[in-house]
């Protein structure tokens, strides 16, 4: 029940007293807040005592000079800032950005003018994705991607994009796609990690930098695909083929190295000897046309003597190469010198000789006969 309706207790609140009182008077009411806050400011009581406001005294005035130069200062001091070696600070001011500073100490226009967002460009950040995709042969392979990002623009990070990461990711599973699609299962499997890796950055960094997320993509790491289970064991046996097919042409590349030079070396030194060959031969044939020729001179001149002596150096030429030595003398008939150290030299070469033929003879005897034989299995047809 109401203090004033009828029933009441009569008492009222502005007052504390009871009755039918109006509210209490507003000079009364300012007169006791000046009262309270001269004391908390050490000012004396109003000058006047009709209830007006009064001026407050000298000592007052100068306690609140000092506190709002103190407030001033803890204000501007307020606007101190340290970025530190890994951040950028971005400035708003009045909502909108002002510019972006490097690490180390600086002021800004303290709060409401302006704020300061530290940001940090240098902490990796990164996420993996996996999925199955469609190759362009019409494959179905699994991939999985991990793909690590720093800021690169702290003011792009912040205010050109929502969510620069979702759209970072958005960006990159689109580019996997696309280069997945454009590239065949074998290619993926193999040898297309590496240069897979590479397109996806390339293309990924393309589009967020469309976005101007303000990010960077560091590294693209693909982890061996694979293909889908039910088709496993037929991939593993291609991978296994391929491997013997690069074993054995790594073999084939081997023993062509070894051989080539030496079929290049062997032709060199067979080019070099028919040149020599060549140049003998050619210089033996000048050699006896100047000797012919010195030696027709001469029978030009003198035909009998010239003719004595080609019979003199013809015989001796023949007699040189005989074992026997004729000794002509004058009193009686002709000896015969036999040297026997000669002769069983002689002796000797010829059993070599004879050996050799007759064992040449008794090799193409048995390639004959072996060769008969055969015909003869053939035509039993025994193979």
């Amino acid at each position: 029940m109401a203090w004033n309706e009828p029933g009441g207790n009569g008492k009222d609140p502005w007052s504390g007293k009871g009755g039918d009182q109006g509210p209490p008077d507003l000079d009364e009411v300012v007169k006791k807040l000046q009262d309270k806050f001269g004391g908390i400011f050490g000012g004396g009581k109003p000058s006047r005592g009709d209830g007006s406001i009064g001026g407050s005294s000298g000592p007052g005035s100068k306690s609140i000079g000092v506190i709002f130069a103190i407030a001033l200062v803890v204000w501007i001091a307020s606007g101190i800032y340290i970025i530190e070696p890994a951040e950028r600070g971005v400035i708003l001011r009045f909502g909108a950005y002002s510019e972006t500073t490097q690490p180390g100490p600086h002021w800004h226009i303290p709060f409401p003018f302006e704020k300061v967002f530290p940001v940090n460009v240098d902490q990796l950040s990164s996420f993996r994705h996996t999925a199955k995709m469609l190759t362009r042969d019409e494959n179905i392979v699994d991939v999985e991607f991990t793909i690590q990002s720093r800021i690169l623009d702290a003011a792009d990070y912040l205010f050109q994009d929502r969510d620069p990461d979702k759209t970072m990711r958005d960006a990159t599973e689109t580019t996997v796609r696309e280069i997945i699609g454009k590239s065949d299962l074998d290619f993926i499997l193999t040898q297309g990690r590496g240069a897979i890796a590479v397109s996806i950055k390339s293309g990924a960094q393309g589009l967020i930098d469309t976005y101007k997320t303000g990010l960077i993509i560091t590294s693209v790491n693909m982890q061996p695909a694979k293909p889908p289970e039910q088709v496993k064991s037929a991939f593993d046996d291609a991978i296994k083929a391929r491997e013997d097919k690069e074993k054995l042409e790594n073999q084939a590349e081997a023993y062509a190295n070894e051989v080539v030079p030496q079929a290049r070396g062997e032709a060199a030194r067979r080019t070099a000897n028919a040149n020599a060959y060549r140049d003998r031969v050619i210089a033996e044939a000048e050699g006896d046309v100047s000797r012919f020729l010195a030696v027709l001179k001469e029978y030009q001149l003198a035909p009998e003597v010239t003719r004595e002596r080609l019979y003199l150096d013809a015989i001796e030429s023949m007699l040189a190469q005989t074992s026997k030595v004729m000794l002509d003398t004058e009193e009686g008939n002709s000896l015969m010198y036999l040297p026997l150290d000669k002769l069983i030299q002689s002796a000797e070469q010829v059993k070599d000789s004879s050996q050799q033929s007759f064992s040449s003879k008794e090799g193409a005897r048995n390639q004959t006969n072996t060769g008969n034989l055969r015909n003869v299995d053939r035509s039993r047809g025994v193979r």
